[in-house]
């Protein structure tokens, strides 16, 4: 088969407000009431693969061991990142939080966010990052970023671009501009087939139009206090390839054919997991693909794993290691096993932790890594 994603296509839900037009490739796993819907099925696919003929077999653990790294701690936190939750106005092919438009439940209240911010204020991490789903559509996504910014936070904002054009966020690039924010944004490609291919019909004329009001209130022009930053995920199952050369090539390629400017380009390489999971068992992908992240397992990224020097906050408030693992519902662990929660925040006894780990982190050890801040080495 292809190893391009399955096109995705526009169309419109009716039981969204009227301003949540939706880019789907499909419907979400949940939704289409899929087997991998459950982390704990995603699990046992990864551990049914034969990774008999790779180094260590393809144990995450042993691999950690071999390269004189016994078991995986926490360093200093820096991060704490937050998911406000799975509803997004879009269902991209490769999300690995299996967000859309139906997830309406799994969306962060008020309480939860209060008790995230006392939490916050037990630590000394400098960022706070919310994701999504769209963030942006959680109704307390403002608050949350007024009061990071009151405490003299830097604040990540997590945006697919399109959520930008809905009517009623007409005004957040100039808000966020106001406030410092740094915007990362979402784009597979800065040519229309490759982010159609993989984020659905129309999307990237939408992203245009969207990182066009970003540059016009001010991003992308190398002010610090209006970073836009722009994320790229492979297509099919290469892994993520960035460099100076490359980045030119996207500043290049939007700046003449859009008049676009950004800051950065990062590349992320695509988690085995959710939706991408889906993609790589339907195309016979997944034992090459799992190979292929074993075999270039680079002992230089251990150290810069986001995992270390980030705590990742669920919708319901349940605390993780990192984004993936809270997809995969694999929770943090504190010494003698208890699983902590944001209300009971202790940052000592999650300094003590053990970090989780799994066949899935082989996406982002493998090459020059990869991270929420991109390539890690």
């Amino acid at each position: 088969m292809s190893e391009t994603l399955q096109t995705a296509t526009l169309s419109s839900k009716p039981d969204l407000e009227p301003d949540q037009a939706v880019v789907t490739a499909k419907p979400t796993l949940l939704y289409g009431r899929s087997r991998l819907a459950d982390p704990h099925q995603q699990l046992a696919d990864l551990a049914a693969v034969d990774l008999s003929q790779t180094p260590q077999q393809g144990n995450f653990a042993q691999t950690l061991a071999a390269h004189q790294w016994q078991t995986l701690q926490p360093g200093k936190l820096e991060i704490f990142q937050i998911n406000l939750g799975k509803l997004c106005n879009m269902t991209c092919s490769h999300c690995h939080v299996d967000a859309g438009p139906t997830r309406t439940v799994e969306n962060m209240d008020r309480s939860t966010i209060d008790a995230c911010l006392q939490a916050l204020d037990q630590t000394e991490a400098h960022t706070v990052d919310i994701t999504g789903g769209a963030p942006e559509m959680n109704p307390h996504f403002r608050y949350l970023v007024d009061q990071c910014v009151a405490r003299g936070k830097h604040v990540i904002d997590r945006c697919n671009l399109t959520v930008l054009l809905l009517p009623r966020m007409q005004d957040l690039p100039e808000w966020l501009a106001a406030r410092g924010v740094e915007i990362v944004c979402s784009l597979p490609h800065y040519r229309q087939e490759g982010t159609d291919t993989q984020r659905g019909d129309g999307t990237f004329e939408k992203s245009i139009q969207a990182l066009q009001r970003l540059n016009a209130a001010g991003y992308g022009q190398g002010d610090p206090q209006r970073q836009l930053v722009l994320v790229t995920n492979p297509v099919g199952t290469c892994l993520a390839k960035n460099n100076p050369c490359i980045e030119k090539e996207w500043k290049n390629g939007l700046q003449e054919n859009y008049g676009i400017t950004f800051d950065r380009l990062i590349a992320l390489n695509n988690m085995p997991i959710s939706r991408y999971l889906e993609w790589l068992e339907a195309s016979g992908s997944l034992q090459a693909y799992m190979e292929r992240l074993v075999n270039a397992f680079n002992p230089g990224t251990i150290a810069g794993l986001m995992c270390r020097n980030t705590l990742s906050i669920s919708w319901d408030g349940r605390i993780f290691d990192c984004d993936f693992n809270q997809m995969l519902d694999l929770e943090a662990q504190q010494p003698h096993g208890q699983r902590p929660h944001i209300r009971d925040f202790n940052a000592a006894l999650l300094a003590q932790r053990e970090i989780v780990t799994g066949h899935h982190c082989f996406g982002c050890t493998a090459g020059a890594g990869s991270s929420c801040s991109g390539a890690i080495i």
